[in-house]
């Protein structure tokens, strides 16, 4: 009987593809300065958010900003998969991930994963003023800071923690709309500069955000 073929080469299945887009690391920088992957198409994980470590196969929080490429609609398949052709829609600029990824050995993706990762200091930390919003959204807006104030409120059951930490949510709903309104940025590049809002992520504390009203409060994921 005939075994198959072990896989050596690329076969263009978009299986790694439709996994999700690729961190961004050091050497992929001129591909956004240059604007060959425009920042309405990246967002970031912000130092402390939980997300899914490929190598380790765990939800776990990261230790600095993960710039990655987003998903196209409800999903997490890359933006640049083009699915009719099988094939990357910027195969020829693809950030370095990409360009070291066989799914058949992932020994070389795994040496480099944690390594010279890109962050948006890198990026921005020359554009005045913005840079100085940016690091004051990351104090006020801190992951360890509301992870301190969950598990506090968890054990007093405090409805002044549970007013700070609506405080944190609302700052960074606010802050949002105002860099829009007032900076007439882009509202697709916001979650670039601040990472995903708060009211996004903030399941992964074991509670939600829930609007009622004209008022928010939080409430337990099962519920």
């Amino acid at each position: 009987m005939s075994q198959e073929k072990s896989i050596s080469e690329c076969r263009r299945c978009g299986t790694c593809c439709k996994k999700g887009g690729p961190s961004f690391h050091i050497e992929d920088k001129q591909l956004i300065e240059k604007g060959i992957i425009p920042t309405k198409f990246i967002y970031t994980i912000r130092q402390g958010e939980l997300a899914y470590d490929n190598i380790r196969r765990a939800l776990l929080p990261v230790t600095s900003d993960i710039i990655k490429i987003k998903g196209r609609g409800e999903t997490w398949c890359c933006i640049y998969y083009d699915e009719q052709e099988t094939a990357c829609r910027i195969y020829e600029n693809r950030p370095v991930e990409c360009r070291v990824l066989k799914c058949w050995d992932t020994r070389e993706l795994e040496d480099i994963f944690e390594k010279n990762r890109l962050t948006r200091k890198d990026l921005l930390a020359e554009v005045e003023g913005l840079w100085d919003l940016i690091d004051e959204h990351d104090r006020r807006c801190s992951y360890e800071k509301l992870g301190q104030l969950v598990a506090r409120l968890k054990q007093e059951k405090s409805n002044a923690i549970a007013g700070q930490i609506l405080e944190i949510v609302e700052y960074d709903n606010q802050l949002r709309k105002l860099v829009v309104e007032r900076g007439q940025l882009d509202e697709q590049i916001l979650d670039f500069l601040f990472g995903r809002p708060l009211e996004e992520t903030f399941h992964m504390f074991g509670l939600r955000i829930e609007r009622k009203e004209g008022k928010i409060m939080l409430v337990p994921v099962d519920r």
